[in-house]
């Protein structure tokens, strides 16, 4: 995400972002780690759909697809 576009989110100007850093810092770092955390929190959320779609996948492979059964290799006698 953009200075820009974290401004447009905010609903302020660029500058006032700037301002806020310069004579703000600590309201400009909450609202930064505070983007952060959404970012990461949409990234999980996502991730978590994945791997509960491929668990469900893996279960209805699981349960109708036969798992072929291993032996060690033999040896061929002639």
């Amino acid at each position: 995400m953009t200075k820009r576009d974290i401004a447009a989110f905010l609903g302020v100007d660029v500058q006032t972002l700037r301002n806020w850093k310069k004579t703000r810092p600590n309201l400009y770092k909450i609202i930064m780690q505070g983007l952060a955390i959404e970012e990461v929190i949409k990234e999980s959320k996502q991730h978590y759909e994945k791997l509960a779609h491929l668990a469900e996948s893996t279960q209805y492979t699981s349960k109708y697809a036969s798992t072929p059964k291993l032996s060690p290799p033999q040896d061929k006698q002639e």
